[in-house]
């Protein structure tokens, strides 16, 4: 199921983070594992954030994704359903009209 994942740091963890090269290889390990279809980087609310859109194949891979960046970044993990313009389409066409 696909996914956008909003992953945001606390600054101070974030800035452990930043000097200590877990940010870099948190960030590096999740795009090589999930290769994620968008990986953006930003602030939301003050706060490191990454925005991914990633492919989980079951919701137990949740667990899997969010995990290293609770861990090693003290990150807080969102994730949200996400169609692209296909799903939507077949999800229209089963609508009773």
């Amino acid at each position: 199921m696909r996914f956008v994942t909003l992953i945001s740091m606390p600054n101070e963890a974030g800035n452990k983070a930043i000097k200590d090269g877990s940010l870099a290889r948190v960030m590096q390990t999740t795009i090589e594992r999930w290769k994620p279809e968008g990986a953006y980087f930003t602030t939301m609310n003050g706060e490191r954030t990454a925005i991914m859109i990633v492919d989980l194949p079951t919701a137990a891979h949740m667990v899997e994704f969010a995990e290293p960046m609770f861990l090693q970044l003290g990150a807080k993990v969102d994730y949200h359903v996400a169609m692209n313009a296909n799903d939507l389409k077949d999800g229209l066409a089963k609508i009773p009209r």
